[in-house]
């Protein structure tokens, strides 16, 4: 009897003593836990320095086929499809076409500059494609729905008329490559919100953007609001144009240290897109009075758009310089053209903005050359006039400078480049290979009348939910280590004695 009564004293302390060893291992596994989630809300820096599409960063413009914006290849999808996107900072919505009700010729026969067909996405197709519901608190057609399970649809209309794109918005995998210090590039994925555009409209119908559009702007659907919002990258990105008609995208980059910059402007107390506030435009030697604006910076715009005051101001001034006989060119959209010849072209007056903080911007080349049979005929003002007091910072300005957008300072920094280099000279191969595995079309663009300008396109938002990762749970296999010596104590324990039935015997 006095066997068992130690026996279970000393079972009964083991077991106090495992409790609260157990208590300990559980508390500091759960303290690991919500340090790691802390250290997750914190600034920690992002995971990669460079981040930019799958297939390289370099980015061309295709000429008057699809209307002197700048293109990409990307990859979306499980397994992955390659779309051939027009990359526009002035929205914020990726949307390709995508189970077809009314969009774009595909076929490259239609298209001169392309030698292969364009994709058409189906989520169906797609092993990691999800719909999004109208339960989602980013779905701005919420309110139409007849049930919060029903999809979330989409309907942009942008700044050129009748131009749109509406369809069903779904989550999919976005293929990227990434830059890391020395580190090679290595592959990655991304879930991002799409635009399955079943229907377009406008410009979209005629050759723009034919196979969809990557918006860039600072609203929560666009590609680096999820890149950055999941510690990616940091909250910038950068897009390079030279005199060449390509280019490079990166996202992350907040450019170098010796940039110029100006903050961006927010509208009705929001920034809902890249405006900036340009003091005073200079031709020449002379800045001129009373051509100060406001501008939406915009990459999906082909050209410049300034408000009508300032442009009669600024052209007059241009066209006291140049040394030129102004005419008119029928099919082109601009008022200040002017004859010229290969052999004897005029030099063309300088043009800069001025910024607050002395920050200036030299437009590197503000005229569009026109071509006849024999070569050169004549060169345009590449401005046009706009009503309002809002402008329009186009493609064509951009040209000769790395533009980069930082989201997170809220400012655009500007610096000459050559598209090729990076900060401090590195180079970065234009995909993880090292070579471009579907490269660009590289025919030779067109020069034609009639080139089409795709105008700002200030969109609704309506991104995903970010993914969530799976919890970590605590380790317990620790917890049954330390019990093990208890549970064989506790077999020899009840091996000791009979079972006590309750029976008495006589």
């Amino acid at each position: 009897m006095a066997m068992r009564q130690s026996l279970v004293l000393i079972l009964a302390a083991f077991l106090a003593f495992a409790a609260v060893d157990v208590e300990a291992v559980v508390t500091y596994s759960s303290r690991l836990i919500q340090s790691d989630f802390q250290r997750q809300k914190m600034k920690l820096g992002p995971k990669y320095d460079l981040v930019f599409p799958s297939q390289g960063s370099k980015t061309m413009s295709l000429g008057n086929d699809f209307g002197w914006l700048h293109y990409t290849w990307i990859d979306i999808g499980t397994p992955n499809v390659s779309f051939l996107v027009a990359l526009d900072v002035g929205s914020d919505l990726l949307w390709v076409p995508c189970n077809c009700v009314e969009s774009a010729p595909l076929s490259a026969s239609y298209y001169s500059s392309l030698d292969r067909d364009l994709s058409e996405y189906r989520p169906s197709a797609s092993s990691s494609s999800r719909h999004i519901p109208c339960s989602h608190r980013l779905c701005e057609s919420s309110p139409n729905c007849k049930s919060s399970k029903q999809q979330c649809l989409y309907a942009i209309d942008y700044f050129t008329e009748n131009t749109s794109s509406s369809g069903l918005l779904v989550e999919d995998r976005l293929h990227l490559a990434s830059a890391s210090g020395h580190t090679s590039n290595t592959s990655m994925q991304a879930p991002v919100i799409i635009g399955c555009g079943m229907k377009q409209s406008g410009g979209y119908m005629d050759g723009v953007a034919p196979d969809g559009l990557m918006g860039l702007g600072p609203g929560e659907i666009s590609v680096p609001s999820f890149l950055a919002k999941a510690g990616l990258i940091r909250n910038s990105i950068s897009m390079f144009f030279d005199e060449e008609d390509s280019g490079r995208i990166y996202f992350g980059d907040e450019g170098p240290a010796t940039q110029q910059s100006t903050q961006f402007l927010p509208s009705d107390g929001k920034y809902m897109t890249y405006i900036i506030g340009v003091d005073a435009c200079c031709i020449g030697n002379s800045c001129l009075k009373q051509t100060g604006f406001t501008a939406v910076v915009d990459s999906g715009t082909s050209f410049t758009f300034i408000p009508n005051e300032v442009y009669e101001r600024i052209a007059k001034e241009f066209d006291r310089r140049v040394n030129a006989t102004i005419t008119s060119s029928p099919g082109y959209p601009w008022k200040y053209c002017y004859k010229s010849s290969s052999q004897e072209f005029p030099k063309v007056p300088h043009l800069k903005l001025m910024f607050p903080l002395n920050n200036s911007f030299g437009v590197h080349n503000p005229v569009f050359l026109v071509y006849g049979i024999q070569g050169v005929s004549g060169f345009c003002l590449a401005i046009q006039p706009v009503e309002g007091d809002v402008g329009i910072i186009g493609q064509n300005f951009m040209t000769g400078y790395r533009m980069v957008f930082d989201r997170e300072n809220m400012k655009l920094g500007w610096s000459p480049s050559n598209c090729q280099d990076l900060a401090d000279g590195k180079r970065i191969s234009l995909s993880p290979n090292g070579t471009p595995s579907n490269p660009l079309p590289t025919n030779e663009q067109q020069s034609t009348p009639g080139g089409r300008a795709v105008a700002p396109a200030l969109a609704g938002r309506a991104p995903s939910k970010p993914s969530v990762a799976p919890t970590c749970l605590v380790p317990l296999q620790f917890c049954y280590l330390k019990l093990l010596p208890l549970l064989v104590l506790l077999h020899i324990l009840v091996s000791s004695f009979p079972l006590d039935t309750g029976t008495i015997h006589g």
